[in-house]
């Protein structure tokens, strides 16, 4: 069985192409600008809950395999589909199996991953896309706001920049968290490691800049909204822009 909280479709934004996304329940972080709130479950008792979430469907692996089959029809352009959460290797065992099955189906998979689980490697080869995060390199300020070290993050991100050859590492930019000077030195210094461990081919990033497109949400749920002013300075986004180009560093805008 796997849970899931929303599913639909969108074009370009989670992968190539039209692409099927679902977010699967469940998440080990706590990032206060989290733009899925609703899939954080389970919630902690200190934040009492107004209205109940919606979603936390559930499905049987074959049927979820069953209904992205019917919609192949609608995968265009290199489309497929996609699972991001909350966090999706939450649900380890079940992802991966019906990733097993996907493939035997020639259906186009992505993941899109906080990059902290233990065999995210054993992911790679039923993977066409990968998408990691990489919110910021200082593993305690890491810890600090997300509430989870790192490690495993840089670790994965390492193994996925020698072993899969579709790799995007995805920035995403929050006042008061990761775009100082220093964020963008250890941003600039990782990604040289990379690049040596990859020479082959490049390794795609995508700078995120803050939105508040969760906070509805939050607030929904009588949650705290702790984000204050997290938005960045357009000159502050072009200046890392500016910086990853400068060092060779393959890069998308949108």
């Amino acid at each position: 069985m796997i849970s899931y909280f929303q599913k639909g479709f969108n074009y370009g934004q989670d992968g190539p192409g039209n692409r099927l996304v679902i977010h699967l329940q469940g998440c080990n972080m706590h990032c206060p600008w989290c733009a899925n709130p609703e899939g954080l479950k389970p919630y902690r008792k200190e934040h009492p809950i107004k209205h109940p979430p919606p979603g936390n469907h559930t499905a049987s692996n074959l049927e979820i395999v069953s209904e992205i089959i019917e919609c192949r029809s609608l995968f265009f352009d290199g489309g497929g589909v996609t699972f991001t959460g909350g966090e999706a290797t939450l649900q380890f065992e079940a992802l991966k199996d019906i990733l097993v099955l996907l493939k035997k189906e020639g259906i186009h998979t992505a993941l899109e991953t906080n990059g902290t689980h233990l065999k995210l490697e054993m992911l790679f080869p039923l993977l066409d896309v990968l998408m990691i995060d990489c919110k910021q390199v200082d593993s305690k300020i890491h810890k600090n706001i997300t509430g989870i070290s790192n490690i495993n993050i840089l670790k994965n991100i390492r193994k996925a920049a020698r072993l899969h050859p579709h790799l995007l590492v995805r920035v995403p930019l929050i006042n008061g968290f990761n775009i100082l000077d220093r964020d963008l030195k250890n941003f600039l210094d990782f990604v040289g490691e990379l690049k040596q461990l990859q020479p082959d081919h490049s390794i795609n990033f995508e700078f995120l800049p803050y939105h508040e497109y969760g906070k509805i949400k939050w607030e929904a749920q009588g949650r705290d909204y702790l984000v204050e002013n997290g938005f960045v300075p357009e000159e502050t986004l072009r200046k890392f822009q500016e910086a990853f180009r400068e060092n060779a560093i393959s890069l998308i805008e949108t």
